[in-house]
């Protein structure tokens, strides 16, 4: 193979490869603009200045895109590692430390989750991606569980409760900053330890 036709292949690779990249970037905007439920085709095909039938050669359906927009959004905004807290020997200090890593993430992110919770019953495509996330949440919330036996159900369900999105955005629309929102879920386990 000539090193000309090879130079053309690399360069056409890497034009389908930033035309994809523009897709799932103009799909990411749209999902956080406007909601995954709002979102179209022909809308994705606009934003990112190509026709519906280049989404549809990049990819396979709704779905597809959908999957690719979700991990390039999860790439960008990573949730809070639980390894940033593990090494904290005092259980209060260490939930703290997991409460204000996830509130600020959510405080951070809002516009994408709010649209996502709103839209995930109506979006088949959103409800996998929602359901890994939710699951990842309920492990951290385990691995922060302490306190008597007798208590350890209660305070599990209080701080699975106070780590998901939907808690830490009732407390915003009430008004709570986020250290006034940290004092008061620490408050809900506290009054649980017995």
């Amino acid at each position: 193979m000539s090193e000309k036709r090879q130079y053309r292949m690399r360069e056409r690779a890497k034009s389908q490869e930033e035309t994809r990249q523009r897709i799932v970037e103009a799909t990411m905007h749209l999902h956080e603009e406007i909601g995954a439920r709002a979102t179209t085709i022909s809308a994705i095909a606009e934003r990112a200045g190509v026709q519906r039938l280049t989404v549809y050669r990049h990819f396979s359906d709704e779905t597809a895109v959908f999957r690719a927009c979700t991990s390039h959004w999860l790439h960008l905004n990573p949730p809070p590692d639980p390894a940033e807290w593990a090494g904290i020997a005092d259980p209060v200090a260490r939930l703290r430390t997991a409460f204000e890593r996830f509130y600020a993430y959510y405080a951070r992110t809002r516009r994408m989750w709010l649209v996502s919770h709103r839209d995930v019953a109506d979006v088949p495509a959103l409800q996998q991606p929602m359901a890994q996330f939710a699951e990842f949440v309920a492990g951290v919330g385990d691995g922060l569980v302490f306190g008597p036996p007798g208590n350890r159900d209660a305070i599990l369900a209080t701080v699975r409760h106070a780590l998901v999105f939907p808690t830490w955005q009732s407390l915003e629309d009430l008004g709570l900053d986020n250290p006034a929102k940290l004092d008061l879920v620490l408050g809900w386990v506290r009054g649980l330890e017995g």
